[in-house]
């Protein structure tokens, strides 16, 4: 990390970064972590749950745009959590905050069941090579762990600019029972509120089409 970046850690994660206890890697969460989003955040809110959050781009214009929502930021690279407390400091974003975690873990066990309003993915690593294919985020089981973390009516979001792996994601939720589609036709709008990313405009400049989906999380019964 740079030095600014190193300073973000010592500066700014009292405001922005959630020290989780840990399991047996660097990056897990102890199975018994439980995240209480009320003393989190100082307030009761709307939760929006972003995985994979990168340098920040997304969340923070979300969070500084929606301050009367909560946005929690899950990423495993220091660097690009570094980078988006120093970017959120500097948009005045204190309704974020960022956990250094296994997605899975952070869905499964550390927030609390049927707390998020939403869940995003956008731009997950599609680990295009097919012998690679079994490390993508959204496969068999992936659904459950999401339903868990949504309250009934919350809407996971997702978005890629791989059609192999925009179709995996598609399959995997079409099979999930507890989400329904909560769009028409074979892809959803792209969703409004997700600001244009580097990585969205990669893709776009190496001609591939950006493909949205969004789900709905059905009543728990």
């Amino acid at each position: 990390m740079s030095e600014a970046q190193e300073r973000a850690f010592t500066e700014l994660a009292p405001q922005y970064f959630i020290d989780v206890p840990r399991g047996d890697a660097e990056t897990s969460v102890h199975p018994d972590a439980r995240m209480d989003p009320a003393a989190t955040y100082g307030r009761e809110a709307r939760l929006i749950v972003e995985i994979g959050s990168g340098q920040g781009h997304a969340i923070i214009s979300a969070a500084s745009s929606r301050p009367d929502d909560d946005f929690l930021a899950v990423e495993v690279f220091r660097a690009g959590i570094a980078r988006t407390m120093l970017d959120a400091d500097k948009a005045g974003a204190r309704n974020l905050r960022l956990v250094e975690a296994n997605a899975p873990e952070v869905l499964a066990t550390y927030l609390p069941e049927g707390s998020a309003e939403e869940v995003w993915i956008f731009f997950s690593d599609p680990w295009h090579k097919s012998r690679h294919n079994k490390r993508r985020l959204i496969r068999e089981g992936f659904g459950a762990t999401a339903a868990r973390a949504l309250k009934d009516g919350g809407l996971l979001r997702l978005a890629t600019d791989w059609e192999d792996y925009a179709r995996q994601m598609r399959q995997v939720l079409d099979a999930e029972p507890q989400f329904e589609r909560a769009f028409e036709g074979d892809w959803a709008e792209r969703f409004d509120g997700r600001v244009m990313t580097s990585f969205e405009r990669k893709g776009i400049d190496k001609g591939r089409d950006i493909r949205d989906l969004v789900y709905r999380r059905k009543p728990r019964a």
